[in-house]
């Protein structure tokens, strides 16, 4: 009986560990809200590829335009992530309370990666600083 127990155990490992890692897919293969986001928010960059990321038994989809930008979706097509390397995300992106602090606080600087968080947002400006802010758009950490 313990050996049948360690032959299934086995056999499901293996099962998901050949689920894993990265697969490339065809741009029609990503959720529709990820497509209709793209086409929304980046009308002018083209997708470069488009990847089904496997993490254990969950996954999420990755993105890359052709200018760069990478965009990281949930499973259901919701964005996650966007980091526009040099560019700025666009507005729509970035919550009201997060825009006007760094319009305020880092004026000259743009917001060029967005990160949904547990706690609230992660951004990245162009001037290499991390700030954190809770659900409420407050500021609690900066990283530098």
């Amino acid at each position: 009986m313990k050996r049948l127990n360690l032959i299934w155990a086995f056999a499901i490992c293996l099962f998901i560990a050949s689920g894993c890692g990265d697969k490339i897919i065809p741009n029609t293969e990503l959720p529709v809200e990820a497509q209709t986001f793209i086409k929304a928010n980046f009308p002018d960059s083209p997708i470069s590829y488009a990847k089904k990321d496997y993490e254990g038994l969950s996954y999420k989809y990755e993105v890359r335009l052709n200018d760069g930008t990478q965009i990281d979706f949930t499973k259901r097509g919701d964005w996650d992530k966007v980091d526009c390397q040099m560019s700025a995300v666009p507005e729509v992106l970035v919550p009201a309370m997060i825009a006007n602090y760094v319009q305020t606080n880092y004026a000259g600087s743009v917001i060029v990666k967005i990160d949904k968080e547990r706690y609230g947002h992660k951004i990245e400006l162009s001037n290499d600083l991390e700030l954190k802010f809770d659900k409420s758009g407050n500021l609690f950490d900066i990283d530098d």
